[in-house]
């Protein structure tokens, strides 16, 4: 099952509002499995999604990219 990490930096103060918007896309897509959590530091959320096909990971994470919050992102893919 193809899986993802995904660090994301967001616009100040906007962080609530991001993963609130990424959970409704996890949810829209029915992602297999997912986790959206705040976190400090260098990055702002951190998202663990996992899907039954590599078609919708990818369209997921594209998704969660074109969030209009989001600054900057860093996925890693799990094999």
């Amino acid at each position: 099952m193809p899986a993802a990490y995904m660090l994301l930096n967001t616009k100040p103060d906007s962080e609530m509002e991001t993963i609130s918007r990424t959970k409704e896309i996890l949810d829209s897509r029915m992602a297999a499995r997912y986790e959206v959590q705040g976190v400090y530091g260098v990055y702002d959320i951190v998202v663990r999604v996992e899907c039954d096909e590599m078609d919708d990971l990818r369209d997921i994470l594209a998704r969660v990219r074109r969030i209009g919050k989001v600054v900057s992102t860093m996925t890693m893919l799990v094999s």
